[in-house]
């Protein structure tokens, strides 16, 4: 029976490229994302066996109906990616042009439905001493980005968390890691609404493919807990 990897958060540009390198080595693939529009043609470009769902992974009884779903018709699961990216809220902005409300948005939107994932899964995976946790973040939550501002805060929980519960995991079988990137990816949504117009000033693109290699390396070595993919 194949192994099983949940990508929450699926788009064409990453999640789709972690889904099909994931799957080139055999894992049955599930797919999550806000909802089915594109689902048809995800299924057509992985092939194999591929199961796809519509659900708000920012909602907790969505998120817990649907990792219910993914088990009982795709099988336990080994793997998960967490990357979703929410277009629909408020843009991020300057440290200096706004106060501590603005940073609620971000932590309910990213760092805690990773933890709410990790809280519904990880039980099963240290009961059988297996498993991993890949979670994808920005560099803002590494190093100051000011244009970033009000994200960045939320993205250096993220990371944290993600480095911490990597440390914490030692010895038990069950693999953190964080995907660390700076840049737009190719092919992704953000990438298509960003260079619509001029932001007055430049951003770099990052190739999906080669974030997914990576995060694959991640997955079969598990030595280190962080990838960091910067555009140049």
């Amino acid at each position: 029976m194949s192994k099983v990897i949940a990508v929450l958060g699926v788009g064409p540009g990453l999640g789709l490229s972690i889904a099909r390198r994931f799957g080139r080595e055999g894992f049955t693939t599930a797919l999550v994302s806000r909802t089915d529009t594109r689902h048809a043609s995800y299924r057509e470009s992985l092939g194999g066996t591929t199961h796809t769902y519509a659900a708000d992974v920012t909602d907790p009884a969505q998120l817990e109906a649907v990792l219910a779903r993914i088990t009982d018709e795709a099988g336990e699961l080994d793997t998960v990616y967490f990357g979703p990216a929410d277009l629909s809220g408020p843009r991020p902005a300057p440290l200096t042009e706004t106060g501590a409300e603005a940073l609620r948005a971000p932590f309910e939107s990213i760092v805690f439905p990773a933890a709410r994932l990790v809280e519904a899964v990880l039980p099963g995976m240290l009961e059988r001493g297996s498993g991993s946790l890949l979670v994808a973040g920005g560099l803002s939550g590494k190093y100051p980005m000011p244009m970033l501002g009000t994200l960045a805060p939320a993205s250096a929980a993220l990371r944290m968390y993600v480095l911490t519960l990597n440390a914490a995991l030692r010895e038990t079988g069950v693999y953190a890691g964080a995907l660390t990137i700076g840049g737009l990816i190719d092919r992704g949504d953000i990438h298509r609404e960003f260079t619509k117009q001029d932001q007055g000033f430049a951003v770099g693109t990052l190739d999906p493919d080669v974030i997914a290699d990576k995060a694959w390396s991640l997955y079969v070595e598990r030595k280190d807990a962080e990838a960091e993919f910067t555009a140049v």
